[in-house]
């Protein structure tokens, strides 16, 4: 029921703080659900800037274990449902979630690489995790992306470029 009242009524300073909180809620609701584009991250050390997007799927993919230094290649990726999981599996793995899971336990099985890719919960352990592991790299949210980790270009694009394959 609608209550009529003054323009200096507390009732109206309550209803504008609570449509005030509602916006605010929207607003956050809506900048989740809409993920900025993603930015493939590798450890300092790495001394690579730019890969094609062909040597990045290698490298996902397993397909390549070392960098030119020869330091091994640490994959990162996030847990099931993150966006970031999910474009890499569109995108680069051009996989299901079960056929994911299921080449990497083939490609451990059959000796073609040691272990599959760490797997963590947020952008903010992948990013801590690529800054202590020599040779790591990883798929995050480009606004989580912290000074001093190396941003790579993906065939000479970085994010938010209109070339970049991660929007």
């Amino acid at each position: 029921m609608w209550i009529p009242c003054s323009r200096k009524s507390p009732l109206r300073s309550s209803r504008l703080a609570w449509v005030a909180v509602f916006v605010a809620l929207a607003l956050a609701v809506g900048g989740v659900a809409h993920a900025g584009a993603l930015a493939v991250v590798a450890h300092p050390s790495v001394e690579v800037d730019d890969l094609s997007f062909n040597e990045f799927r290698k490298i996902m993919l397993a397909d390549r274990q070392f960098w030119s230094t020869g330091k091994r290649i640490t994959l990162i990726v996030r847990a099931p449902v993150a966006i970031e999981r999910t474009q890499l599996l569109d995108k680069v793995y051009k996989m299901t979630e079960a056929q994911y899971r299921q080449y990497w336990v083939a490609k451990v099985f059959r000796g073609e690489a040691t272990d599959g890719p760490r797997v963590v919960l947020s952008n903010e352990k992948a990013v801590d995790l690529v800054s202590v592991v020599v040779g790591a790299i990883t798929v995050v949210d480009s606004a989580d992306v912290p000074e001093g980790l190396k941003l790579l270009r993906i065939d000479g694009s970085l994010p938010g470029d209109p070339d970049y394959p991660f929007h």
